[in-house]
């Protein structure tokens, strides 16, 4: 592409996600920064009224668009992500692709090898590393030695192709594995899940030991009488807190030379620059094509998270033995 030209982009899988990535990449495309070609959805109803929405074009069948654009985001049914995105990207085409990368390591690891073979981009959609909130933390992260996380809310009204591990607590895996850092192993996994309402599991708790000696102790649940999304842990000298519901920071510090520790405790509320996460997502992911960079959330990111969600599930599944419930 020459420097004037926009990149033509779609929206693949208009469901309850799906239709935010098509709204924003209008929305986008309305400022003149972006060409919006269309929606794409297996459900032509579907398609159309998003379509319409949007002010694009229907499409029900994905392979209509290979060639005809630049970028895509993809929001389908995880089991259908490893087909679509390796598509595109052995097209050329740049791809974001919701969480979790996919279904199985091997599938990540053939859509690594695709984008890597035609050079497109691809980027996994870890949705809370843009929450203002945790944009707002990222920076004031130093050493982080205790975690406990817990994500719950009520049972969704929306399709659900993927157990609780993978549809909810993957968000937390991959943002402990961000903080603790990429390249700090995994020593123990212990984790037990159960399921409520769904033959898939429905609650689960995770409980993570790194290399490091970092401990992360993740609740997560889709059976919840309110809706929770809350980070707490521990760093030398700063205990913080992360909402990210409320997109509320904060920081809390002892002063080390203060007379008695109750004099020096310093509770910093950050400052939040309140920017949709999914809009913040996209833009960044345009921006590491417009400028030839590597995206914020690679491919081998997801992989990690995947990686570590498989780790949780054998573990899960063990303890389900004991629990007579396979």
């Amino acid at each position: 592409m020459s420097i004037d030209q926009k990149l033509r982009v779609a929206a693949i899988g208009t469901g309850s996600l799906g239709r935010h990535h098509a709204r924003n990449l209008a929305e986008i495309a309305a400022e003149g920064r972006v060409e919006m070609l269309g929606v794409c959805d297996s459900d032509a109803a579907t398609a159309a009224s998003v379509a319409a929405d949007n002010g694009c074009a229907a499409f029900t069948d994905w392979r209509e668009l290979i060639g005809k654009v630049n970028m895509v985001s993809i929001a389908t049914p995880t089991e259908t992500h490893c087909e679509i995105a390796c598509a595109f990207l052995s097209a050329g085409t740049h791809a974001l692709v919701e969480k979790p990368i996919a279904l199985t390591l091997d599938e990540a690891d053939r859509m690594i090898a695709a984008s890597a073979a035609s050079g497109a981009k691809l980027m996994t959609g870890q949705l809370e590393r843009f929450n203002p909130a945790m944009v707002a933390l990222r920076p004031r992260v130093t050493n982080p030695l205790y975690f406990e996380i817990h994500r719950v809310s009520p049972f969704p009204n929306r399709s659900l192709d993927v157990d609780v591990v993978l549809d909810v607590m993957i968000h937390d895996l991959d943002a402990v594995q961000w903080l603790v850092g990429s390249d700090v192993a995994v020593a123990d996994i212990r984790a037990v899940g159960i399921p409520v309402v769904s033959d898939k599991v429905d609650a689960a708790n995770a409980r993570i030991e790194f290399e490091n000696g970092a401990v992360a102790n993740i609740t997560a649940s889709r059976i919840g009488t309110e809706k929770i999304r809350k980070t707490r842990f521990y760093q030398t000298n700063s205990y913080a807190v992360l909402d990210y519901g409320t997109k509320f920071a904060s920081l809390t510090s002892l002063d080390p030379e203060a007379a008695h520790p109750l004099l020096g405790i310093s509770i910093d509320r950050l400052a939040i620059d309140d920017v949709e996460p999914l809009r913040a997502e996209i833009t960044a992911f345009l921006e590491s094509i417009e400028k030839d960079t590597q995206p914020p959330v690679t491919g081998e990111d997801g992989r990690r998270a995947l990686a570590l969600a498989v780790g949780v599930l054998e573990k899960i599944e063990s303890h389900a033995s004991r629990l007579s419930l396979k």
